[in-house]
Order: structure tokens, then sequence, then C-alpha cells
């Protein structure tokens, strides 16, 4: 798994990012897996957290700081500024760094997910498909991307990172690898997929498709678009990620046993679990209860 992160870095924060992504994720990792082969996913997932503190130290970088020295304003300064990116990620690895006493102590809050924490809006999920799948006016990219996450409950942060070569198309199905085993698109999804393969160009490079084996190239050259990005323009288009996301794993969930659902979408075994939970449980009872509130 490799990250480029070029000489911008000095020897103390490569050791620190070292750390960070052997001691701390691999080994994580490592141990979940029990002898398993690690899904797209969960590289995705690390090289996500890895790049975004490649990316905030950059950025102290390049305002004459390091991480020691960084205080809580200077950190809410980051928060507040229009270009950051992967800022989950980046609440981390810096919640990682303050307690292992690598940074002061510096506040970035987290909220522990519980299960769905609202109503899910399942006919808005089928709406928002419809329109996707069948709205020409909508760019192709934001189409497929829409699609991946309202279908298939992909996060946007690997949606971003898909390339060319986790389409397989073999002349009778159109398949993309999200996990482990390879998802088979129905139409008119598999054309749509064709078409972004064909058509797909860096914004900055005009009819220079070959350039870049992204899916969803970026505006820097042999970068994908940012994770950011693309989630701006999926709420552009009135799709909420993170909600949109929690409706289709729990609609995923009801339909789909535990061990499938984590192989085809590249997620732990244990969140799968949890998520049938939900939708068997507690989540079902509440729904039952708002029905019957209704027609009291």
């Amino acid at each position: 798994m490799l990250i480029d992160i070029g000489p911008r870095l000095r020897a103390a924060e490569r050791a620190l990012l070292h750390r960070y992504a052997i001691w701390h994720h691999l080994r994580r990792l490592r141990n979940r897996l029990r002898g398993n082969h690690v899904t797209h996913l969960q590289a995705l997932n690390i090289r996500c957290h890895i790049t975004a503190a490649v990316n905030f130290l950059d950025w102290l970088g390049s305002r004459n700081l390091t991480l020691p020295a960084c205080t809580q304003v200077d950190l809410d300064d980051w928060i507040a500024s229009d270009d950051v990116s992967y800022r989950d990620e980046t609440g981390h690895f810096i919640r990682w760094a303050t307690t292992n006493r690598q940074a002061t102590s510096l506040t970035y809050g987290t909220v522990r997910w519980q299960g769905p924490a609202g109503p899910l809006d399942t006919e808005k999920r089928w709406a928002d498909a419809r329109k996707l799948l069948h709205d020409n006016t909508i760019n192709t990219s934001d189409r497929v991307a829409g699609l991946l996450l309202l279908l298939y409950a992909q996060r946007v942060s690997a949606i971003s990172q898909l390339t060319v070569d986790d389409v397989h198309a073999d002349g009778k199905q159109i398949r993309i690898s999200l996990g482990r085993v390879p998802v088979v698109l129905p139409q008119p999804l598999a054309g749509l997929v064709l078409e972004l393969v064909t058509t797909r160009r860096p914004y900055t490079v005009i009819g220079q498709s070959g350039q870049t084996s992204w899916l969803f190239p970026g505006q820097r050259p042999g970068h994908h678009l940012c994770a950011d990005r693309l989630g701006q323009r999926l709420i552009a288009l009135g799709i909420q990620p993170g909600r949109t996301r929690s409706t289709a794993l729990f609609t995923l969930a009801q339909e789909v046993p535990a061990a499938l659902l984590a192989r085809t979408l590249g997620i732990h075994i244990i969140v799968a679990t949890q998520w049938q939970q939900a939708a068997s449980g507690d989540w079902s009872t509440y729904a039952a209860d708002v029905s019957r509130r209704e027609h009291a």
C-alpha cells in the first residue's frame, strides 16, 4: 500500500506517520483479519487515514508549525478552512496523536455510531436512484457515484478511489469490484459505468482520458477526485451521503445475509451484523411504534 508523501515532510513527521500506519492501523487490521485477505475497502480506509494525516501535517508545515506546536486555535483554523478534505479521518489522526502524547491536548469532536438515528427515507432513496438512472442532463460521473452510494452503500471516499481496473467487462456482463466479491451491474447502470470509463478525463486536461486510471479523476494530475468534493457534488443533487448510505445499508441488511453483505460491500462482518441487528431489532420496533401512533 503505497502513499506518495513526497519530500515535503520532515524526518520526525515521517517517523510519526510510520508509527501511525504500521503500529496502529495495520496491527489493528491484522488482528481483525485473523489470516483472511484484506478487502478492497479496508485497504482504501487505511489509505484515506494516512492521506489525511499527510495532508494535515503538510498544512501545518505551510504555516511553519509542527504537530507538537499545534494549538487548538490552529486546529480550529484548519477545520474552518474551505479546502479541508478527509475531515473524519484527520480527526482520527489528531485524537490518536493526542492520546499517544504526540500532540498537545487538542479537541476534535467525534460521534460514535449507535445505529440509525432517525427515520430512513427509503422512498427518497428510490426516487433519487430513478432520477440518476434516467436523467441524461446530469453528469455521468455524478450519476455513477450517486448510484454506487444509493444502491450499494459505498462510502464516498471509496467511490472516489475506484479505478478502471475495478471495472470488468467480458462481453456479457459488467462487474465492479467493491469488496472481495465483484458485483454484476444491471442496466442502465452498467452502461453508465462503461460510458464513464470511456469519457472520464481530468478536469484540467481536455480530451486525454487515457492519462489516468482513476474512474473519478481530480484536478491535480495523477490524483483522484477529492472525496469531499465528490460529496459536495452529490449534495448539490439533493443527496446527503451519510444519511443516504445509512438508508442503503439498513435496506441491504434486511435482505442480504451478513456474510454476503460483508464480502460484497467490503465491510467487516461485525459491521454487517450490527446493521442486520439494527434492521431486525430495536429500529423495527421503533418504526412499528411510530406507525401505531400515526394510526391511533
